[in-house]
């Protein structure tokens, strides 16, 4: 007996190291079985809520993270100091037709703009001008000096790929005040960043640019989009006011929140795997990007319920302000360097809690062809695609450090009807679809912990 027992304590690691089929079905299995991804981002969206950076939300946030993996059991956790920008909205964001023959007065779905700067209490009376894009603000020029400019460049609806689209359209919200204020505009209107019309308006971010007077930048829902580009077919005198209460008051002390287990062989090398904690101020942050933190910190949950010792260092991080600024990503890329970290892989789950059908990566041809080679284990849960160019916006700073950049591919269809919206709530995602990512991402740390990329 003593024999045939110290037998299978020889040949147990090699069996782990070799049998990747095998363990990556027990990953999958204990998720959907036994996970605990689905209710920990219940308890982050209904008890925290939206969590804005700089607000209280964000740092019950940060202190919700952290307890959280130290009940895990994780082998570190701790907190990475961060300063991050603190906008607040102020009261109720306002855009509205004063002067229709058609229709009268009319108020219009509207957001401000995050960072932007309100139009004071009095708000803001003008002409309208629509455009179709930076391209269609470039071509006016001084023909805008004076008036509201409306951006209502549309995603393209013929792309299957909904961030493609995404990315046609988003250069008039997030430079689109700022290129108007060069010609003189007094305030912009821009359509929201969505590939469905509907009432509901889109936040996100503006960047303003220092040399040219700040002004007041609102979205609109599509619908309301469509609405407006048709009156003003009909009317050229039309006026619309604004009015918002945003006010940036500067920067704030928050946390990147990080938890890891120690490799045993090679715990140098480090795998770090994450989503952004912070949200926008409307909604609960349920797919952006709640669901990818959840998922992050439930990989190494997985290896603790499984009593699993990874041969490379696994970290969960949990980035603050993302959404505007990139504070969290760019000083923990700046911290890894500075105490000569090395980083072999960085993944990112910020596509949404939706069905995973793949790996988006940035990295040298080795890189990705390793990642390509590992579609064998992935094809059972129908996940195949994994040649895919992508990555993720807080993992970006760390790409002069080495390491392969991954996000989470899910199906991308639906997530752009909730992405910072007040839509963007717990009880739009799918508690299945949802573990399904975690596992997947599991898996993919697992291969990647034992084989290095």
């Amino acid at each position: 007996m003593k024999k045939l027992f110290l037998l299978l304590f020889l040949i147990s690691p090699l069996a782990f190291a070799q049998n990747h089929s095998e363990n990556i079905k027990t990953i999958f299995n204990l998720e959907l079985t036994e996970g605990h991804t689905y209710e920990n981002l219940r308890y982050l969206c209904k008890d925290i809520g939206h969590r804005l950076s700089g607000s209280p939300q964000a740092a019950a946030a940060v202190e919700y993270t952290r307890q959280l993996m130290e009940s895990y059991g994780f082998d570190t956790v701790y907190l990475q100091p961060v300063m991050v920008p603190h906008w607040v909205r102020g009261g109720k964001d306002e855009v509205k037709i004063v002067n229709s023959n058609k229709l009268g007065t009319l108020d219009l779905h509207a957001l401000a703009l995050g960072n932007t700067q309100g139009t004071g209490p009095s708000g803001l009376l003008g002409d309208v001008v629509e455009v179709k894009g930076l391209d269609g603000l470039n071509a006016l020029g001084e023909g805008v000096r004076g008036k509201i400019v409306f951006f209502n460049q549309p995603m393209d609806p013929s792309l299957v790929n909904t961030f493609q689209a995404y990315s046609g359209a988003v250069g008039q919200r997030g430079s689109g005040a700022a290129e108007a204020s060069k010609y003189g505009a007094k305030g912009v209107i821009v359509r929201s960043m969505s590939n469905r019309i509907d009432h509901i308006p889109h936040t996100g971010n503006q960047r303003y640019n220092p040399d040219y007077p700040e002004i007041p930048a609102l979205a609109i829902s599509t619908a309301d989009a469509e609405l407006l580009s048709d009156l003003l077919k009909e009317q050229s005198d039309l006026k619309v006011f604004l009015k918002s209460e945003g006010e940036m008051k500067g920067e704030v002390l928050s946390y990147n929140v990080i938890g890891e287990i120690r490799g045993t062989e090679k715990p140098e090398e480090i795998i770090a795997v994450g989503g952004h904690l912070d949200s926008w101020d409307v909604g609960e942050g349920a797919h952006d990007d709640g669901a990818g933190c959840m998922q992050a910190i439930e990989v190494l949950r997985i290896y603790k319920k499984l009593a699993w010792k990874p041969k490379r260092t696994i970290r969960a991080v949990m980035w603050m302000n993302e959404e505007n600024g990139l504070m969290g990503g760019r000083e923990y890329a700046r911290v890894a360097k500075e105490k000569g970290e090395k980083h072999i892989a960085a993944i990112e789950s910020d596509s949404g809690g939706f069905l995973p059908i793949g790996f988006s990566s940035t990295g040298t041809e080795n890189q990705r062809g390793k990642l390509a080679s590992w579609r064998e284990y992935f094809t059972p849960y129908n996940i195949w695609k994994l040649d895919v160019p992508g990555g993720g916006a807080d993992i970006g700073p760390l790409r002069d450090q080495g390491p392969i950049l991954i996000g989470l591919h899910p199906d991308s269809q639906r997530y752009f009807i909730y992405h910072h919206t007040p839509a963007d709530v717990f009880e739009v995602v799918d508690q299945r679809e949802l573990e399904l990512g975690a596992a997947a991402m599991a898996a993919l740390v697992y291969l990647i912990e034992q084989e290095g990329i």
